[in-house]
């Protein structure tokens, strides 16, 4: 494996099929809240990753969300590890979840993909390109607003409210697009894939496990992604990743009121 990108795609393809032979089985539980957890599938999956990763890049570190940090902590080059987003979803027998890994470097997502368990299918972007690989060819992701269904993140992940309720509960929102709750950062993927209009969420992401490779696709597919004021991604709260410059300009109008004074 030659590049960030080869080392990225092979590590997300490891977790995606730990993840894949334990889907439908019965895997234990480990708490960490009273609504979540991960499961041995999360804890298998990081260390498939882990083993590519750190094979193919000793020197770098790595952020997981299982396992935590390791190796140098002022490396400029760190892997950010998601094994399984959408736990809960993989727990209930629905088949919407994803397993994330990025490459940051100073602190810039530079390669990532996002690999889909059930479809077999991995986005994956150079920073500079973003395409989905299915069945062996690799095809351009192109973004549309046709769906004119937007993704709504309904984890509170924001201290001071929970935008998403709110959001979800506005007449001018369904007036204008069709709301959907995935509860796995697959859907970012999905904006960048044209097959859905938006995705919006509260909290603070820079240095998300979760949400890195899924925005740094988004970019790089020429969603517009800010934070939910408009400003520049991770200055503000939150993210709105659109597909285009006219949804995006909807959302703005209609987040707006719902954001604290």
């Amino acid at each position: 494996m030659s590049s960030d990108l080869e080392v990225a795609i092979a590590a997300a393809a490891a977790g995606a099929a730990v993840v894949r032979s334990k889907y439908g089985t019965v895997v234990a539980r480990h708490d960490k809240s009273p609504t979540d957890f991960a499961t041995d599938a999360d804890l298998a999956a990081e260390r498939a990753i882990l083993e590519v990763i750190q094979g193919a890049r000793p020197e770098d570190a790595v952020l997981g969300e299982e396992y935590g940090a390791s190796g140098d902590a002022d490396a400029s080059r760190r892997w950010m590890v998601d094994p399984l987003c959408g736990t809960l979803n993989f727990a209930a027998g629905t088949p919407l979840f994803s397993v994330n890994v990025a490459l940051q470097v100073s602190g810039t997502a530079t390669v990532a993909a996002i690999a889909d368990p059930v479809s077999e299918e991995i986005f994956w972007t150079d920073g500079e390109t973003a395409r989905v690989r299915r069945d062996g060819s690799d095809l351009a992701l192109v973004p549309s607003a046709d769906s004119l269904l937007v993704d709504v993140n309904l984890d509170p992940i924001t201290d001071g409210g929970f935008l998403g309720s709110r959001l979800l509960a506005d007449p001018g929102l369904r007036a204008v697009f069709g709301q959907r709750v995935l509860s796995t950062t697959l859907a970012v993927a999905w904006v960048a894939a044209g097959r859905r209009t938006a995705y919006v969420t509260d909290g603070n992401l820079r240095d998300s496990v979760h949400f890195t490779a899924g925005l740094a696709l988004c970019r790089a597919a020429g969603c517009v992604v800010t934070d939910l004021c408009g400003g520049p991604l991770y200055d503000g709260p939150g993210v709105i990743a659109a597909a285009d410059e006219k949804t995006h300009a909807i959302l703005l109008e209609l987040i707006a009121p719902h954001l604290p004074d």
